[in-house]
């Protein structure tokens, strides 16, 4: 079994509504995803020898990543209508998702959307500072 890693980068800015902290403010970071796929050699054709192409791996994470960058990502209902109204109006990218835009909850669903796209990810880690990060991966 082998392991291959890839990684990309994006910024964007996020709160988080109902924290107690400094993370309620509107904030940036430059986020890293780093992707592990597992796998055994393929042993015919054009990819004899890969696990997977890293030119096909690295083009699926950089697609998802490049959703989410340079954009303000936020929480479905953290913000009233006229808020989003208002934000758009002035040209702003908006980002709405169905969690907590946390470090924890990106890391699922960059595993869970990789996977849903036939990748066989084994985990998935995701920076929000050079020093902090959260792992995700499914016990088999």
């Amino acid at each position: 079994m082998f392991k291959l890693k890839t990684a990309a980068s994006f910024d964007s800015a996020h709160f988080l509504k109902g924290y107690e902290g400094k993370c309620s403010n509107i904030h940036g970071h430059r986020w890293t995803v780093e992707v592990t796929v597992k796998g055994d050699l393929q042993d015919q054709g054009t990819k004899r020898g890969m696990v997977i192409d890293f030119g096909d791996l690295k083009n699926a994470v950089n697609q998802l990543a490049d959703s989410f960058d340079h954009t303000l990502i936020y929480e479905e209902n953290s913000l009233s209508d006229a808020a989003v109204k208002v934000l758009r109006e002035e040209g702003f990218s908006l980002t709405k998702v169905p969690f907590r835009p946390t470090a924890e909850n990106f890391a699922a669903h960059f595993y869970k959307t990789l996977r849903a796209s036939g990748l066989e990810v084994s985990a998935v880690k995701v920076y929000e500072t050079p020093n902090n990060c959260a792992v995700y991966e499914e016990d088999k």
